[in-house]
């Protein structure tokens, strides 16, 4: 096993390095916290990405948890494991947006050499982590005002079959019920990456997502829940040696409707996610300002709730739910 040259540090066989990598753009600046853990013997390199949106802290405490119990001398293949992608949003609270910029992380990939902050660190992550990788997870969860059935993801495109069934057989194994099949179109190719997961798709590499955690706050059992899902993972691609907990039967979600608000005011949802749910159903109404009642919202499909919008302000134009289609025979 030879050594893993990361940022110009050399790294031996069977140990780990932490270290910051600087992201500068005018009078703007940040870090991104990153640890590589390079296994004793040979195997693939796997990218865990945590933090893309700063204010989803299931992932990055489990991240940061998951690092505490990882030994690179059990390891087969190297980790490299991104703490917290977008320290600004972190640490000032914010929900998805850089407060340096106002740019989504997740939403500007591959990001520009030359860009804004936000830019800069889409690049950085995805020409010094994502490109360096064989196979990469973005771990996400609910922002403060998203209640989130836990779910796991994978692209599915159909120029691209056998990158798209290794992406599958990774979502599986990391043992959620629920898979959702993101893309399901012919090709990616004059599409830029836009999403983290989907830049690496991007370069032709097997990625998948995770979505565990709600209303942002780090609930023990959703952290559990990601860090045995990482060791599933690791297990699947024989990094780690062991026996994953999984279920290996996930009903494979297709296709999704998003309801958008049609006005400006209060929400006031009546069901929560992961409910089953019939097509006509009530699922919540919208007051204006004083109280009034707008309108209801009513469910397209049948289905079942993935996340939604819990909390009571809400814009025209605003997501309130994603409903992954399940017809109503296949439903428990």
């Amino acid at each position: 096993m030879k050594s893993f040259v990361f940022q110009n540090q050399t790294i031996k066989p069977g140990t780990k390095r932490s270290m910051l990598l600087p992201v500068v753009a005018g009078t703007d600046s940040t870090v991104i916290p990153v640890s590589v853990f390079h296994g004793a013997k040979e195997g693939p390199v796997l990218g865990i990405i945590a933090g893309v949106h700063g204010y989803e802290y299931p992932p990055i405490v489990a991240a940061q948890q998951f690092a505490q119990t990882l030994d690179p001398a059990q390891l087969s293949g190297t980790v490299i494991l991104v703490h917290i992608a977008n320290v600004p949003s972190f640490l000032g609270r914010r929900i998805q947006y850089n407060p340096l910029d106002g740019k989504n992380l997740n939403r500007v990939f591959p990001g520009k050499a030359d860009g804004t902050i936000t830019e800069r660190m889409a690049w950085l992550l995805g020409n010094d982590i994502i490109g360096r990788c064989n196979y990469v997870i973005d771990v996400h969860a609910g922002d403060a005002q998203d209640d989130l059935r836990p779910y796991a993801g994978y692209y599915n495109y159909f120029d691209t079959p056998e990158l798209s069934e290794k992406g599958r057989q990774m979502a599986v194994a990391l043992g959620f019920p629920y898979v959702i099949q993101f893309g399901n179109e012919p090709s990616l190719k004059n599409e830029l990456g836009v999403y983290c997961s989907r830049e690496a798709i991007k370069r032709g590499i097997p990625a998948v997502d995770i979505e565990c955690g709600r209303f942002g706050m780090a609930e023990s059992e959703n952290v559990a829940q990601i860090k045995q899902a990482l060791h599933n993972l690791l297990v699947h691609l024989r990094l780690e040696t062991g026996q994953p907990l999984t279920n290996n039967q996930p009903y494979i979600i297709a296709q999704r409707t998003s309801v958008n608000s049609e006005h400006m005011g209060f929400f006031y949802p009546q069901v929560k996610a992961g409910e089953f749910i019939h097509k006509g159903r009530k699922l919540g109404y919208v007051t204006d300002l004083f109280g009034n009642r707008l309108a209801d919202v009513l469910a397209p499909v049948n289905g079942v709730v993935l996340y939604m919008s819990s909390t009571p302000p809400i814009s025209k134009g605003e997501s309130l739910f994603s409903i992954g289609h399940i017809p109503v025979a296949a439903q428990p």
